[in-house]
């Protein structure tokens, strides 16, 4: 293996192009292709980083012995098939969210890449920007206590996609971004949705998503395609402080309140009487400083660190299946007019698999 890693980038659309030029300047990488159907397209992405050699083929890249890497930016009810037959072809994998379009498939892909000793990494790319990274330090370090809530807002005006509904669209990043900052993870005792279709699309366009944690919190997610206005904004609170991340500040994305109801001074007796006895705590916030720098560049570091290494990658396959689960057993909950659905059994059978 050389001091650098090829990697061929499949699917030249909407996300491909910056897959392909993240990789193209990064010092561990080589961008060794670009495959798209439409070959038009792709030579319009390597023109804009270049050059580097465009094909039609997906064959010609895997059968190429000294690519190591594919970076997948396609439709996710086209992973599957395409991940499969790299990781058959011995190349390292990274896949545009979500992992695949069911969690059996996805199982499949992370028992294959175990399989044959391969890394599949999710592309969470939230997971990597600097605020999101120093959300998961603070909660490492203790600094917000025992997590008793998560609240996450990201809704905006379009883009109603013709394939799935708005939780499919949206709440992964949401749910990503809990799977890597909360401890052990996504680990959610049932789940409930309610979607509402407006448009008559067929699928929600507005859902709202309710999970409780096994930890004893709860974490709550609101998607919505039909808001004029953006928001890009999670809220956990913790027994000791409360951090808020708002992705639409560049100038305090991260904000630590020291504020609270203090825990430590209720008891049973003092919980049970009227609201007046209730101690609050009303203390300094603080913004940490962070740097600028593009998720995506961090992407492609810790795809490379992993495979060099030989080691799982932050947001692995397990990460893109506990994601899923959750998805799935959304699904589940609308089709029952928003009925609690058991995810034990989902969150089980990846932690086992």
């Amino acid at each position: 293996m050389s001091s650098q890693l090829n990697v061929a980038v499949v699917g030249a659309g909407y996300w491909g192009p910056n897959l392909a030029r993240n990789f193209r300047v990064a010092d561990d990488w080589n961008l060794a292709a670009i495959c798209d159907l439409d070959l038009a397209r792709a030579e319009r992405v390597a023109n804009s980083v270049g050059g580097v050699h465009v094909t039609q083929d997906l064959a010609e890249v895997l059968d190429d012995s000294t690519v190591d890497a594919v970076a997948i930016a396609t439709p996710a009810r086209t992973h599957h098939p395409i991940v499969l037959a790299a990781l058959e072809a011995g190349k390292h994998v990274i896949v545009e969210k979500p992992l695949a379009d069911t969690r059996e498939r996805g199982a499949e892909m992370v028992e294959r890449a175990r399989d044959n000793g391969l890394v599949l990494m999710a592309d969470h790319t939230y997971c990597y920007t600097p605020a999101v990274l120093k959300i998961r330090e603070l909660i490492e370090e203790g600094a917000l206590g025992e997590i008793l809530f998560v609240d996450s807002v990201r809704i905006n005006l379009g883009l109603i996609q013709p394939d799935v509904d708005v939780f499919w669209d949206l709440a992964p990043h949401d749910l990503s971004i809990m799977d890597f900052v909360l401890p052990g993870g996504l680990d959610v005792t049932s789940v409930s949705a309610h979607g509402s279709d407006p448009l008559r699309t067929g699928k929600s366009c507005v859902g709202y998503l309710a999970m409780p944690l096994s930890s004893g919190g709860i974490a709550h997610v609101h998607v919505n395609w039909l808001s004029p206005t953006k928001i890009r904004q999670m809220v956990i609170g913790g027994t000791k402080r409360t951090l808020v991340w708002d992705d639409l500040n560049p100038q305090q994305r991260v904000s630590v309140y020291d504020r609270g109801v203090d825990l430590a001074l209720q008891s049973k007796e003092t919980a049970d009487t009227r609201a007046a006895n209730i101690s609050y705590r009303l203390g300094d916030t603080w913004a940490p400083a962070l740097p600028e720098q593009e998720a995506l560049a961090n992407v492609a570091a810790e795809f490379a660190s992993a495979i060099r290494d030989g080691r799982p990658a932050r947001t692995d396959g397990e990460s893109g299946l506990r994601v899923l689960s959750v998805l799935e057993a959304a699904s589940a909950s609308l089709a029952v007019s928003g009925a609690p659905q058991h995810a034990e059994t989902y969150i089980k059978e990846v932690q086992e698999a």
